[in-house]
């Protein structure tokens, strides 16, 4: 029997092992989507911004130099 005990006890620990690295693995998993969806976000903002940059018309900060008056 001790050897049947032994041998549990190895199974035991390694379906032990087994289920932490999968929940490691999922919880790595949703870090990864999480980090791609802010790449994303930050890729289009990046797009806008460029958008902005080219079309000065549409809303582009000013900068207060260009609202000097000629006289200057």
């Amino acid at each position: 029997m001790d050897a049947q005990d032994a041998l549990l006890r190895r199974l035991d620990a390694l379906e032990l092992k087994a289920c932490e690295a999968e929940d490691l693995l999922d919880e790595l998993n949703l870090t990864v989507y999480r980090q791609q969806q802010q790449i994303d976000a930050l890729l289009r903002q990046l797009e806008a911004l460029r958008v902005q940059q080219s079309d000065p018309t549409a809303g582009a900060f000013r900068s207060l130099r260009d609202e000097l008056p000629p006289h200057y």
